[in-house]
């Protein structure tokens, strides 16, 4: 197999384990939310949540009072979202293939997404839905590896098969994008030992590799988080770093 292959198959890994994703993945801290939308000023705004998976991202926006469009090309993860976050309109489509006319949105977000797409068709696409002015924002969760038990609960929790990385940070430059900026947040996610190995799960790389390596993965992460006290007992706040890009369509 190769790695274009892999990676193929790492994107199209979630649908299948969509009710775990909805239940496991941590959402996004509201503070990072407002940040990413702060340009368009005080009010309701007209967002697309893009590639919005089972809502992790739009339950925020939501909750936030914004009007939510939800672009997901996978049924059960957008069967999810619906579920979950009835308030949205949900649309199956992707990021080369948004599913609205032109200009008519002020903002639109990408959750833990942006390097599963054809950034160069994607980037042209999001253009074409944005309103002039109007905010593109990626955000991704990743752990806070500043703490110390973090870091090595990350070398542990690696999966032993190589796996192509995907890129954390894959915006590209774009002739009709300005006003780069980016901010990191803190954030914290509610889980026990046992949670911690299902939101593993959740992540492309445990979703494609064997079932034994599966299982041997799982029984590290476990063996390793009964082993620390932070960790040991019941409830527990994961530490997260909320990363947050943001670009300005030009006028």
């Amino acid at each position: 197999m190769t790695g274009d292959d892999l990676r193929a198959r790492r994107a199209n890994s979630f649908g299948a384990h969509a009710a775990a994703y909805a239940e496991h993945r941590p959402d996004y801290p509201s503070d990072a939310v407002r940040w990413a939308l702060e340009p368009l000023g005080e009010g309701p705004r007209d967002v697309l949540d893009l590639a919005a998976g089972t809502g992790k991202l739009t339950g925020g926006l939501l909750a936030l009072g914004h009007h939510v469009t939800a672009v997901e090309p996978d049924e059960a993860m957008l069967s999810q979202l619906v579920r979950h976050h009835g308030a949205a309109r949900a649309l199956p489509g992707s990021a080369e293939r948004i599913p609205v006319p032109d200009h008519t949105v002020d903002a639109v977000v990408v959750g833990q997404a942006f390097h599963w797409f054809d950034a160069p068709r994607a980037m042209a696409e999001i253009a074409r839905v944005l309103r002039p002015g109007g905010v593109l924002a990626s955000l991704w969760n990743d752990f806070d590896d500043s703490v110390p038990w973090v870091a090595e609960f990350v070398r542990v929790a690696r999966a032993e098969v190589a796996v192509p990385d995907v890129d954390t940070d894959p915006v590209p430059r774009h002739a009709l994008f300005t006003d780069t900026e980016e901010r990191v947040f803190k954030h914290a996610h509610r889980r026990t030992a046992e949670t911690v190995v299902s939101t593993i799960n959740t992540h492309s790389h445990a979703l494609v590799i064997p079932e034994q390596e599966r299982v041997d993965l799982n029984r590290r992460i476990l063996a390793f988080l009964r082993s620390r006290p932070e960790t040991a007992h019941g409830e527990f706040d994961f530490p997260l770093t909320t990363y947050v890009k943001r670009l300005r369509r030009t006028a």
